[in-house]
């Protein structure tokens, strides 16, 4: 509905039909519109205006079937006007005498009507051609754009998965293969805005989820005896806070797959992600040996604690962790 005004018949059923028959079915549809409306108006004020309602088939002929249409569909109820509704009827000779100078006038008016008509469609397809050549122009720019932060999360991340492979084993080695995770859990983030139906600007969380949980459970190698169980609805959210949930779902599954199991040799960590009242709510939990009697009580952790609670105020939400020694539940609650 919105491109109405740009609707062309012809050329938009050029495929199945030549131009001139479209203008003319559609210029006998318009007409035959008007006659049975005519028809209609007579059965409670017989003859009033016989020519009035002429002016919107040949208006409506000429804007969706160009000018050719509209000049036959005028013809049309010229004709019908002059054969069946003005004295004598039923008859083509001449009519009263200031029939024919009403006559003139009303050719006169049909051919300013169907002028202006045909200035206003050439004028709606020029603005139609320009606006198509502006958002072509605008996709050519952002898949430039998008490229290019492709190749620049590609960069960061290379740099940074050597400096681990040379950092050997240790702590520096754990804290680079951080950094490349969270600097790919944004990177995947981004790729995700220029796919899908998602609305622009926006990210599908059912896909981007199960993906992240992929490459989490190739980097920690949980295709072994740990399993990574991912589950998530389908949801548009922007694309910072989706960023946000992602981080704080790589920090969750990162900190569960290095600390929750201590020694043990299996175990599972599963990652919800649902719709609830008012929001959306992300649930990581594992079965390991629940946290230390310290960090339950709320003394503050390391970095990726910290940047676990950074990114949670960056996604308007609320975290909660629930410990045992059946294992590790943390609830993050976000708002609409």
């Amino acid at each position: 509905m919105g491109r109405i005004g740009e609707l062309d018949l012809p050329e938009r059923l050029a495929p199945y039909a030549p131009a001139w028959v479209t203008q003319l079915l559609f210029a006998f549809l318009c007409a035959a519109a008007g006659i049975a409306a005519r028809a209609l108006v007579d059965t409670f004020a017989p003859g009033a205006g016989p020519f009035a309602l002429g002016y919107p088939a040949v208006l409506v002929a000429a804007l969706f079937a160009r000018w050719q249409s509209g000049a036959l569909a005028a013809l049309l109820t010229l004709l019908h006007t002059w054969y069946f509704l003005l004295p004598p009827v039923n008859s083509f000779y001449p009519k009263g005498p200031g029939d024919g100078s009403r006559l003139l006038v009303i050719v006169i008016a049909y051919v300013v009507m169907l002028a202006v008509a045909e200035i206003f469609r050439r004028a709606v397809r020029r603005a139609s051609a320009e606006r198509d050549r502006q958002i072509a122009e605008r996709d050519l720019f952002l898949e430039e754009f998008d490229h290019r932060v492709k190749n620049n999360f590609t960069l960061v991340a290379s740099l940074l998965d050597m400096q681990r492979r040379r950092a050997g084993e240790g702590e520096t080695a754990e804290a680079l293969a951080s950094a490349l995770a969270r600097v790919e859990s944004i990177a995947r983030a981004h790729r995700h805005l220029y796919r899908g139906a998602s609305a622009p600007g926006t990210v599908d969380m059912a896909t981007y989820i199960h993906e992240l949980c992929t490459a989490l459970e190739e980097a920690l190698f949980l295709r072994g005896a740990i399993t990574l169980m991912c589950e998530a609805d389908h949801a548009a959210l922007p694309r910072d806070r989706a960023v946000s949930i992602g981080l704080i779902l790589n920090e969750l599954v990162t900190n569960a797959a290095k600390h929750a199991f201590g020694e043990r040799e299996s175990g599972t960590i599963s990652v919800r992600f649902s719709a609830r009242p008012g929001g959306w709510r992300l649930i990581v939990a594992d079965n390991g040996n629940g946290m230390p009697v310290g960090r339950q009580k709320g003394r503050p952790g390391g970095l990726g604690q910290r940047l676990i609670e950074g990114f949670v105020r960056q996604a308007r939400g609320a975290i909660r962790t629930e410990s045992s020694g059946e294992g590790t539940v943390v609830t993050v609650d976000l708002e609409a």
